[in-house]
């Protein structure tokens, strides 16, 4: 009983944290980019595209196997929609490395502004810091 309750303190524990929950943001927002992203593949690039290539449709390029007879269904080796998902992928990386270089440069940017905000402290003023934290520390112990 007592491994049970320090077990689900440990989960409570663990579902808690700050990082966890980031996480969960994470995928919630990621699930909704890719739908976005996969429309504006499917919907805006992939047509585009297949306008440039001859009036090509990507999703029905594939390989038949066999035909279709009756209740079976024919077995095809569907390159198009792999093409497609390639084209899914390499956009979604595209716009991940955009957002996350804009927001590096922007903290960038930000830790440049107060780095020359703050004054640099004279070498006498940090000696002076040391002392006080040095006897600080001493009357603590004693």
């Amino acid at each position: 009983m007592a491994n049970k309750i320090k077990f689900i303190d440990e989960f409570k524990e663990f579902i808690s944290r700050g990082s966890v929950m980031d996480l969960a943001v994470g995928v919630v927002i990621g699930s909704a980019f890719t739908a976005i992203v996969t429309s504006l593949v499917n919907d805006i690039v992939m047509p585009v595209i297949g306008l440039i290539l001859g009036g090509i449709d990507f999703q029905s390029l594939k390989f038949v196997i066999t035909q279709a007879s009756g209740a079976t269904p024919e077995a095809a080796i569907r390159y198009g929609a792999f093409i497609q998902s390639i084209f899914n992928f390499l956009l979604i990386a595209l716009v991940i490395f955009s957002f996350i270089k804009a927001i590096n440069s922007l903290k960038r940017t930000k830790e440049q502004e107060s780095a020359e905000e703050a004054p640099a402290l004279e070498e006498n003023v940090v000696l002076l810091r040391e002392i006080r934290d040095l006897l600080k520390e001493k009357t603590e112990n004693n």
